[in-house]
This record gives C-alpha cells, structure tokens and sequence, in this order.
C-alpha cells in the first residue's frame, strides 16, 4: 500500500491503516460486533459501507458474528473479518476460528486491544489476547509504532492463508478520529504494486509480531509423511475412493478415471455422477467391503463409523491427501498422506479393468438394489425423518445453496439423497471441520448472502442445531438480509445419541435427562419475536411444495417428528443391507 495513502499515527490512524490493508488485499465483507476499544475501526467501516467501498454486518453477539464470517468466506471463497472489542469478546470467536482452522478458511479476525503497557495491571477488559487462539490462527500483535510495510505484510498474509490468522491491534489514547467529518473516517488505498501485500518471511518486523499456525510451519514433523509431487496409481487393484467434507470434483475426476466406487458425503462437493454409491457406508457392512484392496481419501470423512473403519485399516493400502487445512484424514494413521490427488498411469476402459472387469459393476448393482429396497421402507413411513430428508434433497435443484446442520439430518440426506447430475452447481456445505452444532444459523446465514447468485438457499437442520444459534437470527433493521429457508426437523431433543452405545436399554433410565435434552421450547414463538416467517408442516407433499417457493426473507418451516422410534430404523437399514 502507498505510503501517500496512510494516515497520521494514533487509533483511528492505526485502525484504518490496517482497514486499508485488508481492503487492498481483497477483503470486501466485515463482520462487526461493537464495542468501545473498536470505535475507530467501526467508524472507518461506517463510512467504508457507506461509500460502497465494503459490506458490513453488524452483529450484537461475537460466537454468530464469527460463524456469520465464516459463512460469508464459504459462499464468497474470499477471505472475510471479523471485528471485536477487547476481552472476553475476542474469547467467544474460540469456535469459528477452530472451524476455520480445520476447513482452511481464510477467517480474519481483527481483535482490539489494550496497549501491551496494560497488560498484567488489571485494567479493565485487559486480557492476554494476542494470541489466545493458539494453534488454531496465527497472529500479528500491532501497534502504532509498526512500519506501515509491517501492517501490510501481516494483513496481505492474512488475506492469502489458508484458514485463520489474527490481527490484535493495540490501540492507545484517543479512540475517536481527531475531525469530525465522515469523509475523513474511511479513505480508500491509492493502488499499489501488485504482490505488495504477500507476507515476507524475512521482514523481521514481521516475524516479531508473527506467531505462526503449526500447519504452515515448514518444521511440522506432519509434512514428513507427505508425498512431495504428484503420484502416478497403478489402476489394478480394487479401489474405492472416499470423498469427505471439501473434496471438491478432483475426488470425482478421480473415480470416473479409474471407474472405481466413489464413497462421497453429502459436503463433499463429490457427490454427483455415475461413480457415486448412494447406499455407501450400508454396503460396507456386507460382502463388498471384504474385497476393498485399496482406499483412497480425499477430503475430510466424519459421517460414519463403517467409513472410519475403512480407512483405518492396516490390512489395506490407504492413501490419504491433504485438504486445504494441510491436513490429510488419517485417524487410524496407516495412511500413505499425498499432498495431491494422484493420477492414473492407464485409464482402464469405461467398463473396467482392474483385478476383474466387474469391480465397479458389482457396486454399482448392489446400491441400485439396496436403495430400491429403502426407498420402499421409506415410502411406508412418510412422516419419517428418512422421507423428509429425502424431500430435501430433491429440492436443491441447479443453482441452489444447501447448508447442513451436524447430527442426524446429514446422516438422514446421505442415505436418501440420490448423487446429483454433475455440473449444475449445487452448492452443499455444512461445519464439518470439527462437525459441531455451533454457528449454524449464522454460517447458513452467511452462505446465503455470501451466494447471491445462487437460485434459493436453504437450511436444514435439527432443533437441538437451531436453538443453540438463535442469536443468529439476531440483525438489526439497516443490516443486510438474506432470502433463506430454514428446515428444522424438531423432535424435541438429541436423537443422533439413540442410535450410539447411550441409546441402549442399559442406560435408558439417565437416557432422556444427560442425552435426550427434550427442551418444549415454542419456535413459532421464537420466530415471531425476531419477525420471522414461520410455518409448521408433517406432510412431505407439503414440504416439497414450500421448498419450490422462492422466499423474500428469512422464513422457518418447522417439521415436527418423533424420536421413539431412532434406534429401530437405524437397526432397520443395516437389516435392508445384509445379504440374503
């Protein structure tokens, strides 16, 4: 950035120096959550959204306000900030930046603080926050007396990593711009030489605020597993190729090359084509598994046990590449970790050639067969949460926007949802970094106005997932709106934990209490209290109907099931998949 552009030291001027920065670095949407240590920087923003020079989003809670960030990077494949005060309001951005950490997305986190002098005095809100992330962001601890080229250096390298990094400014004296002019607030960067904002890692002002993510630390005994440069398969043995959360098409690419199985989870962005087996982690339980000789990963898996047990074992040839994080699935850690997606030295033909001509046919027939046979289960039980699922996912249609809560309702759509046509660009994400329930309101919120080319989005969700980011719903009357339909399937409490080791009869007398967390909470009444549209609807007739509409706004569409029956359906499906 042009030296001519920055303004004079001080708060303000150390605020908008490093605005400047992330601006001319490509950063175009801010998330801010007030408080007083930030004045100068919501006021730059102000006025920066007021010109049209950025978005802002204003937001009164700091955990929505980072996973609202980190929606907006998803859906923009930009990077994004976030903006708080000092203290504790740093310390609630905890679980987006772990998320962020875990996927690779590139979350700014722009922390106001007290001067270092403060630190330890007990002043008031003056904690150890530069830093507080951990391994999970690196961080740049500024202050005013930084070069102006070391302010651009840690905002260009925030604005280029591959997950989270911190900026915590240390802001001192007067926190209110010296005139009282909006104009003077925000001023836009005069353009600078292309490439002036990439980190140098031999600027030593840099590397003295710099503390540096594990992940990109060329010391991390991780990357010593790693194949360098690309690796060339023989196609002979008997392949499945498992894409997890962010595979992207490569996984894809990658099993219609060899014309092996593609075991693809619903975020995956793989799970379209001919390769892709619907009833995957079902068929692992029978014959077909047995014959498994190689796995290959891409992506990060985290749905199902019968896939974890897959790529963890010894006995068979596991090659894992590293997704965006840096990090290559492995848990059982008998991985051979690429740091790219392996190509083929033969294609076979498309009817296959490896170790019998029949490899992938055989897959293929056996979901064809066992998804006929649950879809007929299904149709018997149309208030099901296995029919709605299925709702669901016929209804993101080309263009659409689908954001997915943790727990059941994934587990749900990958069983029912029928692998996509490819190329009509669908868009289907969820938390699957550290696959928690926090933030999904505001990460589908985020999604949302993050695509807006994208034809509808929508959200579905439990409603254990919803109540705990209501405050997601939260945004003001001058604040941008998505149009967003929330699906929140309410079976008043945790159903995923029916079908785990505590669902069983031995610990059925605690169950409902530490498990089950029934919570009668009225979510009509919710949804009147933030303005929102709401609608409650059993039939999936009727729920396929409201899912063609196209919403102004934000609107709820609660679908109330039952619980009872969790662990009876789940035995139900394995018993559907086992050989006759």
């Amino acid at each position: 950035m042009p030296l001519s552009s920055l303004p004079a030291p001080g708060a303000h001027g150390l605020s908008l120096a490093l605005l400047q920065a992330l601006w001319s670095g490509g950063v175009r949407e801010f998330v801010l959550a007030p408080g007083s240590r930030s004045a100068p920087l919501a006021l730059a923003l102000h006025r920066a959204d007021a010109v049209g020079d950025v978005r802002l989003h204003v937001r009164v809670d700091e955990r929505s306000a980072g996973f609202l960030a980190l929606g907006l990077a998803k859906g923009s494949r930009r990077p994004v900030a976030v903006v708080t005060t000092s203290g504790t309001a740093v310390g609630n951005l905890l679980p987006a930046v772990m998320e962020a950490h875990h996927t690779g997305v590139p979350l700014v986190v722009v922390s106001a603080d007290r001067p270092e002098r403060l630190r330890g005095t007990g002043a008031n809100q003056t904690t150890l926050q530069a830093g507080i992330f951990g391994p999970f962001a690196a961080c740049h601890d500024l202050r005013s007396s930084d070069s102006p080229e070391a302010l651009a250096a840690a905002a260009g390298s925030a604005c280029v990593a591959a997950g989270p990094t911190q900026l915590n400014l240390q802001l001192d004296g007067d926190l209110m711009p010296s005139e009282a002019d909006p104009a003077t607030w925000w001023v836009r960067p005069l353009p600078g030489p292309s490439g002036s904002l990439r980190a140098n890692p031999e600027n030593p002002e840099l590397s003295r605020h710099s503390e540096l993510n594990p992940r990109a630390n060329p010391e991390n005994p991780e990357l010593s597993r790693s194949e360098r440069g690309p690796l060339t398969l023989d196609p002979g043995p008997r392949t499945v190729v498992v894409a997890g959360d962010g595979a992207g098409p490569a996984a894809r690419l990658l099993a219609e090359a060899g014309n092996w199985p593609l075991l693809a989870e619903p975020t995956s962005g793989a799970r379209v084509g001919r390769q892709a087996i619907r009833a995957y982690r079902l068929l692992l339980g029978g014959p077909l598994r047995a014959e498994i000789d190689r796995v290959i990963v891409v992506g990060h898996p985290t749905l199902s046990r019968p896939v974890t047990s897959l790529i963890s074992d010894p006995a068979l040839e596991v090659l894992a590449v590293r997704d965006r994080s840096g990090t290559a699935t492995d848990p059982g850690r008998v991985a051979r970790v690429l740091d790219a997606v392996p190509t083929l030295a033969d294609s076979p033909t498309p009817s296959g050639v490896q170790n019998g001509s029949d490899w992938f046919d055989r897959w293929r027939a056996a979901d064809d067969a066992l998804s006929a046979r649950i879809d007929a289960y299904v149709a018997q039980r149309p208030g099901s949460p296995l029919a709605l699922a299925a709702v669901v996912a016929d209804a993101v249609t080309p263009h659409t926007s689908l954001v997915l809560g943790s727990s059941n309702v994934i587990r749900d759509l990958d069983v029912m949802a029928t692998p996509w046509t490819p190329h009509e660009h669908r868009f289907v994400v969820g938390n699957r970094g550290l696959a928690g329930i926090d933030g999904t309101v505001s990460t589908a919120v985020g999604i949302a106005l993050g695509r807006p080319g994208a034809s509808r989005t929508i959200a579905y969700l439990g409603d254990l997932t919803f109540l705990h980011d209501t405050n997601g719903l939260l945004i003001g009357p001058d604040e941008p709106r998505p149009d967003i339909t929330f699906v929140v399937l309410n079976d008043d409490g945790g159903a995923i934990f029916a079908g785990l080791e505590q669902g069983g009869t031995p610990y059925e007398s605690a169950f409902e209490r530490v498990f089950g967390t029934p919570h009668g909470t009225d979510l009509a009444a919710l949804c009147r209290a933030h303005g929102i549209e709401h609608e409650t609807i059993t039939e999936p007739e009727r729920l396929a109907t409201a899912l063609r509409s196209e919403p102004s706004g934000i609107r709820l569409i609660e679908v109330p099931v039952s619980r009872a029956d969790r662990r009876a359906e789940a035995e139900r499906l394995r018993e559907l998949a086992r050989p006759e």
